[in-house]
């Protein structure tokens, strides 16, 4: 799943003059929208999903389109993101029981 993140997103005034990054929780919140979109991955994450990790491996700047891969465990529900080729965050959803 492709999410494109503008030049104007409010996440970046402020964060930081000059060198604009988007913060983690707004990436966060990206892929956390994806998730809810797609009614099997909501069903598998519940009415509060639960962040079980996230790992920010390189800054996301404006004008970005972040590409969303999900997979399934019996327990998770993992995902990567890029920017082109650059893994840009990584984590998973604790599945509800």
């Amino acid at each position: 799943m492709d999410v494109f993140i503008p030049l104007d997103h409010p996440a970046f005034a402020g964060h930081f003059p000059g060198q604009p990054l988007l913060p983690g929780v707004s990436l966060l919140s990206e892929v956390l929208e994806a998730v809810l979109r797609d009614p099997a991955l909501a069903a598998a994450v519940g009415a509060t999903p639960r962040l079980g990790a996230a790992k920010f491996l390189s800054p996301v700047r404006p004008g970005s389109t972040l590409s969303i891969v999900f997979s399934e465990s019996a327990s998770a529900v993992r995902f990567e993101v890029k920017v082109g080729e650059r893994a840009v965050a990584s984590g998973h959803f604790e599945r509800t029981p």
